[in-house]
């Protein structure tokens, strides 16, 4: 176990993003008082030399790696160049900086879509590397499957404490509502929002709505960040998430209910559903002693609160 000092100097990477901020507010919250951030104009992590001065300069002791180019299935099928270049670029800079600057710990988030599009379900850890990917996200899949390597391989060669989580699909506080590249409960809740506030009799839902997902909300990734910071020194993936899935066509619904739209769902079966079910396994981490606290209907309910008052400035 590593007991962090709260006046540790951590380098919170992508602060700005729903991982990161979420990650921000914990660490302060928790006393933290030493939180090293950047925002992308101040420091490209995917320029090598810049990332490196920085590390350099301001010689961080632990490193949580949250920053990362996202998006849904429209963003990942339309540009995957820009998702794998851009991506392995900000892990290589990024974890290689931390080991030539002598970081002490390294948290690497990555995202559930590292694991093969048929694996097992619940999809245990063991799951990564076992069959091929869900096509619609590929490009970036392999840049989070090389930034677990690459921690794996410091781990191995210099023994270095750098670890990788891997949460599910994530939502809330401070999302991305761009329909073009949000996650699908975020489009829903902005869908949903705007066809109440037209008088819209109907939504449209992408696919067919009977995919199964698991949503956990971004501040209980935050303090599973904190606790695997803390807490846990292995090699591999360390799936996070909720161990409770729902069809899209329940989350629509659910959504529905929070917001008061009493219209119906149309499906869009053009579009791609992605993969069939992706439910992580997370027994390792509740084993370590950690598990999901915010349920989802309450978590959809701060998600819209936050997405009400994020239009309202």
């Amino acid at each position: 176990m590593l007991e962090l000092p709260r006046d540790t100097r951590i380098y919170l990477a992508g602060h700005t993003g729903l991982v990161g901020s979420a990650i921000h507010r914990k660490l302060r919250a928790e006393g933290f008082t030493n939180v090293l951030t950047r925002t992308h104009a101040q420091l490209d992590l995917t320029d090598q030399a810049a990332t490196r001065a920085f590390f350099e300069q301001e010689k961080p002791e632990a490193v949580i790696l949250a920053a990362a180019r996202v998006g849904g299935i429209l963003a990942n099928a339309t540009h995957p160049a820009d998702f794998l270049t851009d991506n392995l670029a900000i892990a290589l800079n990024t974890i290689t900086a931390a080991h030539h600057t002598g970081v002490r710990k390294l948290l690497n988030l990555g995202s559930s879509c590292i694991y093969p599009r048929e694996a097992p379900q619940p999809i245990p850890e063991t799951a990564l590397l076992t069959g091929p990917l869900e096509t619609t996200n590929r490009a970036y899949a392999v840049a989070k499957i090389a930034a677990i390597e690459l921690c794996d391989s410091y781990r191995k060669q210099h023994g270095h404490d750098y670890i990788s989580a891997m949460p599910t699909n994530l939502y809330g506080e401070g999302d991305n509502y761009d329909l073009h590249t949000s996650h699908v409960l975020a489009a829903l809740i902005r869908k949903i929002h705007e066809a109440k506030e037209a008088g819209a009799p109907t939504v449209t839902i992408w696919g067919t709505g009977d995919v199964r997902r698991e949503f956990l909300h971004s501040d209980d990734l935050a303090d599973a960040a904190l606790f695997l910071l803390e807490n846990v020194s292995q090699p591999g993936p360390i799936n996070v998430g909720t161990g409770k899935d729902i069809t899209i066509n329940e989350l629509a619904r659910l959504i529905a209910q929070v917001i008061g739209f009493t219209g119906e769902f149309v499906h869009d079966t053009s579009k791609p559903d992605g993969t069939p079910r992706k439910l992580l396994d997370v027994s390792r981490l509740r084993d370590l002693g950690w598990q999901a606290k915010i349920g989802l209907r309450e978590g959809i309910e701060r998600g819209y609160r936050s997405y009400l008052a994020e239009r309202g400035s």
